[in-house]
């Protein structure tokens, strides 16, 4: 009973930790740079141990800064996991469940406007704010990123595009578009020699822009998100043991870790105090050829392949090299950098990371949960359960076993009853999804869960 009450206490994605007083606001703040991957695979980077694709530049940073081993996002898809990032709170609490557009109208698809972003916190504080790339979090004018917070857009509304100048997208919601003191334009067609670029260009000069003031930049990019498009010097730039579609992933990663580190450079530049993060949306994808290395599971899928990314913080002279592998999620590293700018963070469902970065201890223990439609899951310390609508529930212990091969729900039943509660106490705190995506989504999301959908070709046949 103890356990029962103890676990009900600790449900939701984050509870207040306890743990240390907040600090007082600094006299000066860092500057905040958040760059968000888009569909990455969680080895296929240096510093989580891959080989085959080059990462030079984040292995750089990740090696300076400090690395999370088991950073959790609170989704397994593009735009429910930016409402969580860009909000820092669950988004199943204001209903943003499902990806967009899904079955919403146009009108009505988008991040609830009574929400209050991260930009509307840091600008609060005093920060100049920007988003440079993909916004998916409304399509219509009333969700403009420039109406929720931020001070400039440099970028798409919606959630991918070509990476070459197509004249077909001019017009329409995934053109690039200017917004910046009110002015607005949009960027030519032609003058989009590769999509990557083009947002690095724009989070360059932001920063340059505002190397005299603190600011909040988020730099949220679409690769290595489909459709599969790389520069011709970046393929001839692939080892040649790498072919098709994985060779065009691996060049598009080469042009994601160069715009990385272009904006790191940048930042060094201006000589001011920079926090800056990165971290991937959710898992890689089934269909551009990225890799979850151990972890099972890929996009949309609540194994660990899912909701488990590549992230790391560095900040020089503050933030130390090293490593925390204790589970943390995405809302943690934003509740972190708006600590770090003294914003107000009242509200936010994650816990800010500061006085655990330094110290030997870990964080605090707390259940994270997920829900995606006819699908959930919960954590609490090494034990994980998926819940599955009409299938009953899986359980995994991650501890002994990383890779989730062997359900243990029938041998541990009263493990059951206890996580099947701590999930039912979370879900209380959240509301009905505005919207969905169809039945087809639906069915695939059932088929994904399955004990017999075993590996990585297995998982890319069903979306």
């Amino acid at each position: 009973m103890l356990q029962l009450i103890t676990i009900l206490l600790r449900s939701s994605i984050f509870l207040d930790a306890g743990g240390a007083t907040p600090a007082p606001p600094p006299e000066s703040p860092p500057s905040v740079v958040l760059v968000i991957a888009d569909d990455a695979g969680w080895i296929d980077f240096g510093f989580n141990g891959g080989t085959e694709v080059a990462t030079p530049a984040l292995d750089r940073l990740a090696g300076e800064g400090l690395t999370f081993g088991a950073c959790y996002v609170t989704a397994s898809v593009c735009s429910p996991s930016r409402a969580g990032m860009l909000t820092g709170r669950q988004q199943q609490r204001f209903g943003h469940e499902f990806n967009l557009p899904g079955t919403a109208p146009r009108a009505e698809g988008g991040l609830p406007l009574e929400e209050t972003t991260i930009a509307n916190r840091a600008r609060d504080a005093g920060l100049a704010t920007g988003l440079v790339g993909k916004w998916h979090l409304g399509l219509a004018d009333r969700f403009h990123p420039t109406r929720r917070g931020f001070d400039e857009f440099h970028g798409l509304r919606a959630g991918s595009r070509s990476y070459f100048g197509d004249d077909r997208l001019a017009e329409g919601d995934r053109r690039y578009e200017h917004v910046t003191d009110g002015d607005s334009s949009v960027t030519p067609e032609a003058d989009i020699e590769y999509l990557t670029d083009t947002m690095t260009d724009d989070a360059v000069d932001f920063i340059r822009r505002h190397a005299d003031r603190p600011s909040f930049l988020v730099v949220a990019y679409t690769a290595p998100h489909g459709p599969m498009h790389a520069r011709p010097d970046d393929l001839d730039a692939i080892d040649a043991s790498l072919r098709g579609k994985r060779r065009t992933y691996a060049a598009m990663m080469r042009a994601l870790d160069r715009g990385v580190g272009r904006i790191a450079d940048a930042v060094e530049a201006t000589g001011r105090d920079t926090l800056l993060i990165f971290v991937n949306d959710n898992g890689g994808a089934t269909n551009n050829a990225s890799d979850n290395g151990p972890w099972r599971g890929m996009k949309g899928s609540l194994f660990e392949g899912g909701i488990r990314v590549p992230a790391f913080m560095h900040r020089p002279g503050t933030i130390s090299s090293g490593s925390i592998d204790h589970p943390v999620t995405s809302l943690d590293l934003v509740a972190t950098a708006l600590g770090a700018t003294g914003a107000d963070r009242t509200g936010l469902d994650g816990i800010d990371l500061a006085p655990w970065i330094t110290a030997t201890a870990p964080p605090p223990d707390r259940a994270l949960c997920w829900r995606r439609g006819p699908v959930a899951a919960i954590r609490d310390g090494g034990k994980k359960l998926i819940r599955i609508d009409g299938a009953g529930a899986m359980l995994f212990d991650l501890d002994a076993d990383p890779g989730e091969t062997t359900d243990l729900a029938a041998r541990r039943p009263a493990e059951v009853v206890r996580l099947l509660a701590g999930l039912a106490a979370w879900e209380h705190g959240v509301i009905e999804p505005r919207w969905t995506t169809g039945d087809y989504w639906r069915r695939n999301l059932l088929k994904k869960h399955r004990m017999d959908v075993r590996g990585r070709e297995a998982e890319r046949a069903l979306p």
